[in-house]
């Protein structure tokens, strides 16, 4: 198997947040990646990993590699767009805003449990993306998936990856037919 250099830095990212996760505490390395990518013709959007099991203090970097969109992340909170909170309770929301092909946004997780998130502009296409904070039994604290689905669309809903399969493999890549 050839192995490009976005796959390596993305599995290396993957392999980092598990090795952070286990030892229990954030690390003082780089930020752990997320990208956001898009088909060439734009019909498919997509987060790769689409779910990451961080330790809590944990950086995450978001970096826009689709040359033809832009794309948020943003958390799912009612102080933003009066959306379902779908974050542990005492964690803050938090919104890139637009991100141009090329931009970044860097957010530090530190509230134990699960962080859903969204791209603004695509959530109907299903681009969304799960971070796990810390573990279930956790010291502090751990609040797991938001069970009420409000008015997300049913595309979002199924593109969240599961959380067991996220604590068991460290990250979680995009449904088939999306390449990394």
């Amino acid at each position: 198997m050839t192995m490009n250099r976005r796959r390596v830095m993305t599995q290396g990212a993957a392999l980092l947040g598990a090795v952070c996760l286990r030892a229990g505490r954030a690390s003082t390395a780089a930020p752990l990646l997320v990208e956001m990518k898009g088909s060439p013709r734009g019909e498919a959007v997509w987060f790769v990993p689409a779910g990451l099991a961080v330790a809590p203090g944990a950086t995450i970097r978001f970096v826009n590699r689709d040359p033809g969109n832009s794309h948020t992340a943003t958390t799912y909170h009612p102080a933003i767009l009066d959306r379902p909170q779908r974050i542990p309770d005492g964690a803050q929301p938090w919104d890139s805003g637009l991100l141009l092909p090329g931009e970044e946004y860097e957010v530090t997780l530190t509230v134990p449990g699960v962080h859903d998130l969204y791209c603004q502009p695509h959530e109907h296409a299903g681009m969304v993306a799960r971070i796990v904070v810390g573990r279930p039994g956790q010291v502090g604290g751990w609040q797991g998936p938001a069970t009420d689905a409000g008015d997300l669309p049913r595309a979002a809903l199924a593109a969240f990856p599961p959380v067991d399969a996220i604590l068991a493999q460290g990250a979680v890549m995009p449904p088939q037919g999306k390449t990394p």
